[in-house]
């Protein structure tokens, strides 16, 4: 026995033997149950809220852009920033040397033109008296009579010049058009503005900061669900631990489109009785658009989870025939008619449609399931066979350190 042993053939069986050993106590030692492979989570029933999100503009209801129609040098400014004004009160002066001049200009021609009229007067009652004792020709009297008028027209074009001038310089005093507070101002005393094609934005006045409203971009694919009157959450950078509540006033039907992404302007209501809301604050807004009570829930993780092994339990032909038909039974009620899928062909999977994975016997069990409204971190089921209370493999367990082996069972050497 011994010659045996020591001789070359016994000593590589013995090895053989002592490796063949080493790897079945490792194996035993090291392979963990399918419970500790994988992290799992518990199917439960709670409400869930699909929402939609975007964000917007803060912007007052009502925001007047003040200008002016002449054109002159500031020379008085009477309010500024955050200034509060009512209606009718004075914001600023232009120089209205110019214009003062040209009325004196136009009032001097009215009094020209009306010295012209009283002589023209005087000559058509002259000829009249003379062509009833025929002394002059028809001719020479409707020639005074075209003066007279003549010279009544150009007493009214004089008038409505001086008219036209006294606006001009009633309009080198900028007054408020409404009440409100001053958001913007655009000029300073001593600067040019010139009135020529466009008239130029001197001051920028929200009617009522208590009123606001979010215009917020919403795309394409989430506006269908979006209804006038729904209620809206959002957030603000400047107030991060505060929830805000509005209202959807009104779906613009002029869509824009940028890089092919086409998005439509959604105006929302918001108050702002405390008038902490600054005009031109982002919102990071929220629209729920679907509701459900006591709803089954599945983590979305669940849903993205692949099994990295083959160690899948396949169901027997019978339960594959069950699945099948109970998931047409529940489509079916989906689709026009309520009529079930009776050509024996598989179904397709859709968006609607989905799978996870629960552990049965040791081994993955993939279970499909018929998805409803999501809120981003669960999912609803509304047709499967899961049920709540069911654990679902949401992903790999995590190892903290191979190296040491923190967290599990310490090295083992195999000699």
């Amino acid at each position: 026995m011994k010659k045996i042993l020591r001789s070359p053939v016994g000593l590589f069986f013995l090895a053989v033997a002592a490796i063949a050993a080493s790897i079945i106590v490792y194996r035993q030692y090291y392979t963990t149950a399918p419970e500790q492979q994988y992290r799992l989570q518990e199917v439960k029933t709670s409400d869930i809220s699909q929402t939609v999100s975007a964000n917007g503009t803060i912007n007052p209801v009502t925001l007047v852009n003040v200008g002016t129609q002449v054109s002159g040098t500031v020379k008085k400014l009477y309010v500024d920033f955050n200034s509060k004004v009512e209606k009718g009160q004075i914001l600023l002066e232009l120089d209205d040397a110019l214009l003062a001049a040209q009325q004196k200009q136009s009032l001097a021609s009215v009094q020209s033109a009306q010295a012209s009229l009283e002589l023209t007067t005087a000559n058509e009652a002259r000829m009249r008296n003379l062509f009833a004792n025929e002394y002059v020709s028809r001719q020479e009297l409707d020639t005074a009579v075209q003066a007279k008028k003549s010279a009544e027209a150009q007493l009214q074009l004089a008038r409505a010049t001086v008219e036209k001038d006294h606006a001009n310089l009633a309009y080198s005093v900028i007054r408020s058009p409404v009440s409100g507070v001053v958001v913007d101002r655009s000029v300073d005393v001593g600067q040019t503005v010139a009135a020529s094609l466009q008239t130029p934005t001197l001051f920028k006045i929200a009617q009522d900061l208590s009123k606001m409203q979010i215009d917020a971009n919403f795309a394409e694919a989430d506006i269908g669900n979006i209804r006038v009157g729904q209620t809206v959450r959002f957030t603000v950078d400047a107030f991060a631990g505060r929830n805000f509540q509005g209202e959807v006033k009104l779906i613009r039907l002029n869509p824009t489109t940028v890089q092919n992404v086409v998005t439509y302007d959604v105006v929302i209501n918001v108050g702002n009785p405390e008038q902490i809301l600054l005009p031109g604050m982002t919102a990071y807004v929220n629209i729920a658009v679907a509701q459900r009570k006591d709803a089954l829930l599945v983590p979305n993780a669940a849903l993205r989870f692949k099994p990295a092994n083959t160690e899948i339990l396949k169901p027997s032909a019978n339960q594959s025939q069950e699945a099948d038909k109970k998931n047409d039974a529940q489509k079916g009620g989906n689709r026009p008619g309520g009529s079930a899928n009776t050509d024996g062909a598989k179904p397709k999977r859709d968006a609607f449609s989905g799978k996870v994975y629960v552990l049965e016997k040791s081994k993955l069990k993939p279970v499909g399931v018929t998805l409803g409204i999501t809120d981003n971190r669960n999912t609803e089921i509304v047709g499967g066979e899961l049920k709540a209370g069911d654990q679902v493999v949401i992903g790999d367990a995590q190892v903290t350190d191979k190296s040491t082996g923190s967290g599990g069972r310490p090295p083992m050497r195999m000699f």
